[in-house]
């Protein structure tokens, strides 16, 4: 579905037509579902958070000052809210070994990759995900799935706009590293 800018939605609500709102939750439930659940990992916690977020966006509407993408500022929200749950159950976190990064070459992992098809491109690709931690995870989710902006990430993680592009770019090397391992593995 083709969806107006959120502003037009926004104004709506604002205006007294509330069903307006349901375009926004439709438009952005995917990602705020994503956002959570790769901070919390429980679909049933995710879900919750999700709903109680767009609840809490939704009567804050008012306050929306419109200085960033409604998007940005609602991502935000489910964020914090996720980071916060987490303190709450005090989590105990178990972190993952570094990696040592090689120099790899893009080219020649490119090139053996174009020797499977477009699924097992996605098994290996998803596979690969699946050794990063949350936050690695969340950040390359919100840059590449939902197509945020570097300068929306920091607004939504508070890392700096350089931190942000920094991670991105270790964690870039990672999964191409972990995918050249798996290359070799099913070799």
């Amino acid at each position: 579905m083709k969806y107006l800018d959120d502003n037009h939605y926004i104004e709506r609500v604002l205006s007294g037509d509330v069903s307006a709102y349901s375009a926004l939750v439709a438009k952005h439930k995917n990602l705020v579902f994503s956002i959570a659940f790769k901070i919390l990992n429980s679909r049933e916690d995710a879900e919750e958070l999700s709903q109680d977020c767009f609840l809490k966006a939704y009567q804050a509407l008012g306050t929306f000052e419109k200085k960033s993408k409604f998007s940005t500022w609602l991502y935000r929200i489910v964020y914090n809210a996720a980071i916060s749950k987490t303190r709450k159950k005090k989590l105990e976190v178990i972190p993952m070994d570094n990696y040592i990064i090689h120099n790899y070459s893009e080219d020649s992992l490119a090139g053996e990759t174009e020797r499977l098809n477009a699924e097992e491109q996605r098994v290996l690709i998803e596979r690969a995900l699946q050794t990063l931690n949350e936050e690695d995870n969340l950040l390359i989710t919100l840059f590449y799935k939902g197509e945020v902006s570097v300068e929306d990430i920091h607004v939504i993680t508070g890392l700096t706009t350089s931190n942000v592009k920094v991670k991105l770019h270790r964690i870039r090397k990672k999964l191409y590293e972990e995918i050249s391992v798996m290359m070799k593995q099913n070799a």
